[in-house]
C-alpha cells in the first residue's frame, strides 16, 4: 500500500486500547455434510485435530495468544461434543474480563429460526454483542487451520480507517473457484467481490496486479487471485447498521452490498491457512503436522495452541519403529510400525500391527477401565497384526486382530458396513465395530 493512502500508524497504547473495545465472535458452523462421517456425531468446530485438540482450539488460541480475551462462539448444529469442550477447556479466573462462551441458537419472542447463514447468526446475537465499549468486532470460523496475529488486522484496520477490513489469502487459478475473490486498487481498498467466479473470462478481470504480486513476494507473471478468509473487522456501527434488514450471508449477501459504499479494506495473510471442509482437506492437513518441517508448526514459540487439560499419563511405548508420527497422552503402544501417523489420546495398538499415513482419534476413556465394565465385548483400540493404510479411524472405535484396510483399487466414496471412503480415504466412524480378520 502505497504511503499517501495511510492516515497514520497506530501506537502501541492506541492499539491495546482498541484490542480491549474488540468482541470476537467464532461461528461454530453448520452441518459439515462434507465432513461427514466425522461430523455425524459433532458440529465441525467440535472435530479433533492433531491428536488431542478439536478444530475450535486453533480460532480460540489466536485470539488468546494475541491479547483479544472476550470471546463468543455462536454454536447451533450438533453441538453438545463442541459445549461439552469449550465449558472443560476455557475457564477463566473470577477477577477479570476474559470469557469464552457459547450462545447457542435459540427461539425467542424476537427471532423464532434457527440461523439460516452466518450473517444471521450474528444479527439474531446482537443484543449480546451490543455494550457500549465494542467498538470492533471480530468475526472468525470455527473449522480453519492457520495461526495468525489479530493486532495485525486490528493494526491495518485503525491505520486505513476503514469500515471492514476483510483478511485476504493469494490463491491459484483453480483454487480461486471455490473462494469469494475480491479486486483491489493500489490503496488496498476492495472494489470488487465476486463469490466463486466459475467463468475464466470473469477470474482475467480479477487477477492480483503485478505491483501487487511484487510486494506479496509472489514471481512476476504468477496467476494469483485474492480470496476471502472468512475472517472479518467491522467497526461496530457498520456491522449493526448491515444487519439491519434480512440478509442471510456474509459472503453471498451483505458484504457485495457494502464495498460500493463504504471503505472496504484488504488485509493479505501470506502463512499457511487450510479451510477443514472436506475428508481430503482434513486429512491433509493432519498427516502434514506430522512432517519433520510442518505447514503448520504445534511447536511454534509463543503461540500455543490450547485445549482440555484432560491430565493424562505420558505415553508408554514397550516396542516400536515409529517415522514422522504425532502421538497424544495416553497411549499405549506394543510393537508397533508408525509412519506419517497422528495417535489420539488414548490410543491402544496391539502386538505387530503396521500404520501408514493414518489418523487414529483415541479414545474418551481408557481401554482397562471400559474392558471392566464390558467384558464380553470387543475392546476399543487397534487389535494385534492389522494392516491400515490411509484412513482414518474416528474415536473409540473397536478394531479386531488381523484386520485389514487400504483404499488402494476401491472407489472414491463409497458406503460400506461399518465404513466410508471418502475422496479415496477410508473412514472408520465414531464407536465402530470391526471385527477380527475383516479385509476393506
Amino acid at each position: 500500500m502505497q504511503q499517501h493512502d495511510r492516515f497514520h500508524v497506530p501506537d502501541r497504547i492506541e492499539l491495546q486500547r482498541a484490542q480491549l473495545r474488540t468482541l470476537a465472535i467464532i461461528l461454530g458452523g453448520g452441518s459439515g455434510s462434507r465432513l461427514f462421517p466425522l461430523t455425524r456425531d459433532r458440529s465441525k468446530p467440535a472435530v479433533p485435530l492433531g491428536g488431542k485438540y478439536r478444530l475450535v482450539d486453533v480460532p480460540i488460541s489466536n485470539c488468546l495468544n494475541y491479547g483479544f480475551t472476550e470471546i463468543y462462539v455462536l454454536t447451533q448444529y450438533n453441538s453438545v461434543s463442541l459445549h461439552s469442550h469449550i465449558n472443560s477447556a476455557y475457564r477463566f479466573d473470577g477477577f477479570g474480563k476474559s470469557f469464552v462462551e457459547i450462545l447457542a441458537a435459540q427461539q425467542t419472542p424476537y427471532d423464532n429460526r434457527w440461523y439460516q447463514g452466518t450473517a444471521d447468526a450474528v444479527r439474531q446475537n446482537m443484543r449480546f454483542f451490543g455494550r457500549p465499549r465494542y467498538d470492533f468486532y471480530l468475526i472468525l470460523s470455527g473449522d480453519q487451520l492457520y495461526r495468525m496475529d489479530y493486532r495485525n488486522l486490528l493494526s491495518a484496520h485503525l491505520e486505513t480507517r476503514a469500515d471492514l477490513t476483510i483478511a485476504t489469502l493469494p490463491v491459484d487459478k483453480a483454487s480461486a473457484k471455490g473462494f469469494g475473490i475480491m479486486r483491489t486498487a493500489p490503496s488496498g481498498q476492495i472494489t470488487r467481490f465476486v463469490e466463486k467466479p466459475q467463468e475464466d473470462t470473469l477470474l482475467e478481470g480479477l487477477k492480483m496486479p503485478a505491483k501487487m504480486l511484487h510486494e506479496c513476494g509472489i514471481s512476476p507473471g504468477s496467476e494469483r487471485y485474492l480470496a476471502s478468509m472468512g475472517i472479518y473487522l467491522f467497526n461496530r456501527e457498520m456491522l449493526e447498521q448491515y444487519l439491519d434488514n434480512d440478509l442471510v450471508d456474509f459472503g453471498k449477501d451483505v458484504i457485495p452490498g457494502i464495498i460500493n459504499e463504504r471503505k472496504v479494506m484488504s488485509h493479505v495473510f501470506q502463512g499457511y491457512w487450510e479451510d477443514i471442509g472436506t475428508i481430503s482437506a482434513f486429512f491433509r492437513a493432519n498427516l502434514n503436522m506430522a512432517k519433520i518441517v510442518p505447514n503448520y508448526d504445534l511447536f511454534y514459540p509463543g503461540a500455543s495452541i490450547y485445549t482440555n487439560p484432560r491430565h493424562l499419563p505420558a505415553s508408554k511405548i514397550n516396542a516400536a519403529t515409529i517415522k514422522e508420527s504425532i502421538i497424544a497422552d495416553g497411549c499405549i503402544l506394543t510393537d508397533v510400525y508408525l509412519e506419517n501417523c497422528v495417535i489420539g489420546v488414548r490410543s491402544v495398538i496391539g502386538n505387530e500391527s503396521r500404520l501408514t499415513q493414518t489418523v487414529v482419534m483415541g479414545a474418551d476413556h481408557h481401554q482397562a477401565q471400559w474392558a471392566q465394565d464390558n467384558p464380553q465385548a470387543l475392546p476399543f483400540g487397534i487389535g494385534r497384526g492389522c494392516r491400515i493404510h490411509h484412513t482414518i479411524i474416528d474415536k473409540n472405535a473397536h478394531i479386531g486382530d488381523g484386520v485389514v484396510m487400504n483404499p488402494e483399487g476401491k472407489p472414491e466414496n463409497f458406503d460400506g458396513e461399518g465404513f466410508y471412503i471418502r475422496d479415496g480415504i477410508i473412514v472408520i466412524p465414531k464407536d465402530a465395530v470391526i471385527p477380527p480378520g475383516t479385509v476393506i
